[in-house]
């Protein structure tokens, strides 16, 4: 499986399949789901701890393979999620690039760090 020929919904019915095999889906409900989405996020993010801004990212090298399998949980919990909510994560992308195409014109926030209203 790659990104270039896999979709997002053969994605979601491979870990769903995986979760019902082990009967894992009695635990997931949208609030534990969104904690554990949230803890694997951090637990990516603590492989960046104390990386200066020019330095290397992760600021060591054998964390490397570990930033793979942890941005993995974070999509494996993002899509147990939205399996659990029954969202479909590329129409809420896209709903939600409108609404930032809207709120982020191109000719006012080019270049710029201010959110919509500080425009």
């Amino acid at each position: 499986m790659n990104d270039a020929e896999t979709t997002i919904l053969q994605v979601k019915t491979a870990l769903k399949a995986f979760n019902n095999a082990r009967e894992w889906s009695q635990y997931h409900n949208p609030r534990n789901l969104a904690m554990a989405l949230s803890v694997e996020a951090n637990e990516l993010l603590s492989l960046f701890l104390w990386s200066s801004d020019t330095g290397p990212q992760p600021p060591v090298a054998s964390r490397q393979q570990s930033v793979h399998e942890e941005a993995a949980d974070v999509m494996i919990c993002l899509l147990n999620f939205c399996n659990s909510m029954n969202i479909d994560l590329a129409q809420a992308v896209h709903q939600k690039m409108q609404k930032n195409n809207e709120k982020y014109p191109v000719n006012k926030s080019r270049g710029k760090l201010e959110k919509h209203n500080e425009l």
